[in-house]
């Protein structure tokens, strides 16, 4: 899972770009990079976050109207510095790229790429394979004549070729912005607009505007953005148009014109892991708001802690995706909500680190238990899933030393059972606890006088709300892929994943 962003139609688009991405850090924090186009491709990309990987200095020299960034999380490659997107080729064009998803056939189209085309991929991420994939119909094409029509069909190429879940962004050279969807929607990926200004000023390298001269791109015509969620949206103060649909291709050319077409869409199975943890709560996905859903999450789950008779004195949130679901839950119970845990808000999210040895030790450092409300009391922490539990066991032992008198657990996801090949980094069968353990095993394995899951029927209908037609990607849970996925691509994954982590 990755966040990205790209801008089109904007007086020095590195700016938005910039402010974009610090909203879409929480999507991942292993690298940061931008590239921008004037009259030539502008980039900087590195590991760290975006406050880190970008200065003044660097921020200076992104010069142009148009450009894409984005934040990693990796879960294909080690994680190295030449895996920081986005990635560019400079034939036919020039088309830079970044993406958010996870390609299953990765390591056979990187193979045909090889042996078909004489394209040498220098990564491990799997971007690259997918913009040589889209470099490649290009080629094909007569690019004399390059128009939206184009674009449908390198497009199409990249949907009958690539498997797995993808939201894309390509700036092509001269010619526009491009941003597809896979055709079963996994990913998140946004629409917004922002109304042009006649007569605008155009803005200096460091966002001075420069009296009495228009700005290219600044003409009156509308500028437009495309994003992994809504949250940047808010931030830049662009209006939300829409959700590109599964199996889309917005193209917005150089005149700011957009074209768009549905090439290939399946049953939508947007993934549900969003709502349940990886997106920021005020955010709306599908047009589904990730606060509502998780509120919906803890009205439900409340129902099954009174089944378990479990009588907490407190409730505490686990910080900070339990919050929301922490405050309905309470309410539901008729118990009081408090903080019991406070965050340190300078330790990244410990999901998302690479190594279990990361994990346990940022749990400790991220948080930590607020004596006066734990001591004595029967506590019943909310949080959003267990996968490994070895986080939870850190938890539940914080508020055990801090006094507590008995500890429950409640968890808004159901049992973790199956490896995400979209993109979500639990990617081997052994690292789940569940998957071999009763609720009463795991229970004990964490430390909890009692440990509630969200049951699979409470966490579809939570997240669809009022929309009870909408379907989602909950192959974590279920085993449902919906995509094909073989045992051999399984294997393949542990053995490479497992590889990278020793």
């Amino acid at each position: 899972m990755c966040g990205i962003l790209g801008i089109s139609g904007r007086p020095n688009a590195v700016f938005d770009l910039y402010q974009g991405l610090i909203a879409l850090q929480h999507r991942g924090q292993d690298s940061a990079g931008i590239v921008t186009f004037d009259d030539m491709f502008h980039m900087k990309k590195g590991n760290g976050l975006v406050s880190a990987v970008f200065n003044e200095k660097n921020v200076g020299r992104l010069l142009g109207t148009s450009g894409i960034g984005h934040v990693r999380y990796p879960t294909i490659g080690p994680g190295s510095d030449e895996d920081a997107q986005p990635f560019y080729v400079n034939v036919p064009f020039g088309i830079a790229m970044a993406h958010n998803g996870n390609v299953t056939n990765y390591y056979s189209l990187r193979k045909n790429l090889a042996e078909r085309a004489y394209r040498q991929l220098n990564s491990y991420s799997d971007v690259e394979a997918i913009l040589n994939v889209l470099a490649e119909a290009v080629a094909q094409q007569d690019v004399a004549h390059f128009g939206p029509e184009t674009v449908f069909n390198v497009v199409q190429s990249v949907f009958d070729q690539v498997e797995g879940s993808y939201s894309c962004l390509a700036l092509i050279a001269g010619q526009g912005l491009v941003a597809f969807r896979d055709p079963f929607g996994i990913k998140p990926l946004i629409m917004g607009r922002k109304r042009g200004r006649k007569g605008g000023r155009e803005e200096g390298r460091k966002g001075k505007r420069k009296r009495g001269s228009k700005a290219k791109g600044g003409d009156g015509r509308d500028s437009y953005a495309f994003a992994s969620e809504s949250v940047a949206f808010d931030l830049l103060e662009y209006e939300v148009v829409r959700d590109v649909r599964p199996g889309e291709v917005v193209f917005v050319d150089s005149q700011q014109q957009v074209h768009s077409r549905v090439l290939r869409q399946e049953t939508q199975r947007a993934c549900i892991f969003e709502y349940v943890y990886f997106a920021r709560p005020d955010s709306v996905i599908d047009g589904i708001g990730v606060y509502d859903a998780r509120r919906r999450l803890g009205e439900r789950l409340a129902e099954d802690c009174r089944a378990a008779r479990i009588k907490p004195d407190v409730v505490v949130a686990v910080p900070e995706t339990g919050r929301a679901a922490g405050v309905a839950l309470a309410k539901a119970l008729d118990v009081d909500l408090l903080e019991g845990l406070i965050k340190n808000r300078y330790i990244a999210r410990t999901f998302i680190m690479s190594r279990q040895t990361d994990r346990s030790l940022s749990v400790r450092q991220k948080l930590n238990p607020v004596r006066s409300v734990i001591a004595g009391r029967k506590v019943l922490l909310v949080d959003d899933s267990i996968v490994r539990g070895t986080t939870s066991r850190e938890i539940v032992s914080l508020v055990r030393n801090a006094g507590a008198r008995e500890v429950y657990f409640a968890v808004t996801s159901p049992p973790l059972r199956y490896p995400c090949v979209y993109g979500i980094d639990m990617m081997t069968r052994g690292e789940f606890v569940a998957r071999k353990h009763s609720v009463r095993e795991i229970a004990r394995t964490i430390g909890a006088d009692k440990l509630v899951y969200q049951s699979y029927e409470g966490l579809i209908s939570s997240v669809q709300g009022v929309q009870r037609d909408r379907q989602f990607c909950t192959a974590c849970f279920s085993g449902d892929y919906p995509t094909r996925v073989s045992d051999e691509t399984f294997r393949l994954l542990e053995r490479e994943r497992c590889s990278w982590q020793t």
